[in-house]
């Protein structure tokens, strides 16, 4: 009965099935007060039922309650009530799940019927989960994961900070133990791998950049020139390109990596919010980097993804309120990617889904690309049509293959 004293404005019998749930998504899953979309995974979002009927999110109901007295005004009806006669609405929670799970099966079935005929980058295929691996023992609050070859590498928060998988997702050994001398690491958060066979990982632990063999023997250490380096990647002529989310800046260091000699470092671009991943396009030449934006007094915390030409320039941004508006869902973009085609692939961490926004060059097109299995997604590398995916909520990554339909 609480939910339907929201109910929607227009006749469903006149509506679609993808407009009805457009029309459940605005006129029932959002709080009327503050027109925040009620959310399970955060807490003080979650739908609250009020005797009189109507429905508040968590944190509106604790921004009209009276702090000594525990009561509270219906903004609605004006009816008072205590905060003890106030429960969760597990009808329009369970509604919420559902209209998500048939948005986004509805979303992959489009996208495969559409595009299944051309293109050959993961929004044309379909992706199916083949191996969960690592686990917690094996990996530690995961933040970093890049592909060598068929090898992959993890940056975590074990003894050794990175670890080596085999193809078949063999652990074959690690590296990189926290120490004080030139090869030693202090606190990792990303690492990328060169086209020559180099990791490079970013360690904010002493502000610092670090070049190892594929075997982890170190090979160079680039700092004095950044504040908290940590986003990094490489493009296909080896140079390194590393974001520092104290500065606000982009950097790109040019590298002798056989000589170990740094032969450039240089600025190019600055002025941005506290960006973290970044992702290079071999293919293209375009870089994409991911900003974390606080805005207002209350600090409202949304993230901005920005993609920039061979040259550095800015080619289009989009944040996540934009993409939210797209697809109904409050978006957090936690890393970044390029496909094959050069379309841009983001990992939601508030959501746990990777999607693809298709064509930098044309405009964000959302499209689902994963949405089950994925705990906290925070990291991803694209190899042909196999998606990699880092999820630091059960410290594993996932391995997605494509197979055309």
């Amino acid at each position: 009965a609480s939910a339907m004293a929201q109910s929607p404005g227009p006749s469903c019998a006149s509506l679609g099935p993808e407009e009805v749930l457009r029309e459940i998504q605005v006129s029932l899953l959002e709080c009327k007060v503050c027109f925040e979309k009620f959310s399970v995974g955060q807490s003080c979002r979650r739908p609250r039922n009020l005797p009189c009927g109507h429905v508040l999110c968590l944190k509106c109901v604790a921004t009209l309650c009276h702090p000594v007295l525990k009561t509270l005004e219906c903004p609605f009806c004006r009816q008072s009530c205590s905060t003890e006669d106030i429960s969760p609405c597990l009808v329009l929670s369970d509604m919420q799940e559902l209209v998500f799970r048939c948005s986004t099966s509805s979303a992959l079935a489009h996208r495969r019927t559409e595009d299944s005929q051309s293109g050959v980058g993961l929004a044309s295929t379909a992706l199916h989960l083949r191996a969960a691996l690592g686990g917690w023992g094996t990996l530690v609050n995961p933040t970093g994961i890049a592909a060598l070859g068929s090898t992959m590498a993890v940056v975590h928060d074990g003894d050794k900070k990175v670890v080596m998988f085999g193809p078949e997702g063999t652990k074959l050994f690690c590296f990189g133990e926290r120490r004080q001398t030139s090869g030693g690491v202090c606190y990792l958060l990303d690492v990328a791998a060169s086209p020559c066979g180099h990791l490079v990982v970013t360690d904010a632990g002493d502000e610092a950049v670090k070049v190892f063999t594929s075997q982890g023997r170190h090979v160079l250490t680039v700092q004095g020139s950044f504040q908290m380096p940590w986003g990094v990647a490489t493009d296909g002529c080896g140079d390194i390109v590393v974001s520092d989310t104290q500065a606000g800046t982009l950097s790109k260091l040019k590298v002798d990596y056989n000589r170990a000699l740094l032969l450039e470092n240089q600025t190019v671009v600055s002025g941005l919010q506290h960006p973290k991943a970044v992702a290079c396009c071999w293919a293209t030449g375009n870089t994409a980097v991911a900003e974390g934006i606080s805005d207002g007094p209350e600090g409202h915390h949304h993230t901005r993804l920005s993609v920039f030409t061979t040259d550095f320039q800015l080619l289009y941004h989009t944040d996540s309120f934009s993409l939210s508006l797209r697809s109904g869902l409050r978006l957090q973009v936690s890393g970044v990617a390029f496909d094959v085609d050069g379309d841009v692939i983001i990992t939601d961490s508030n959501q746990g889904m990777v999607w693809s926004l298709g064509d930098p060059q044309r405009g964000p097109v959302l499209t689902p690309l994963v949405g089950e299995h994925l705990v906290r997604p925070v990291g991803l590398v694209s190899v042909n049509n196999t998606l990699v995916v880092l999820d630091a909520g059960d410290h594993t990554f996932k391995i997605y293959s494509a197979e055309r339909t």
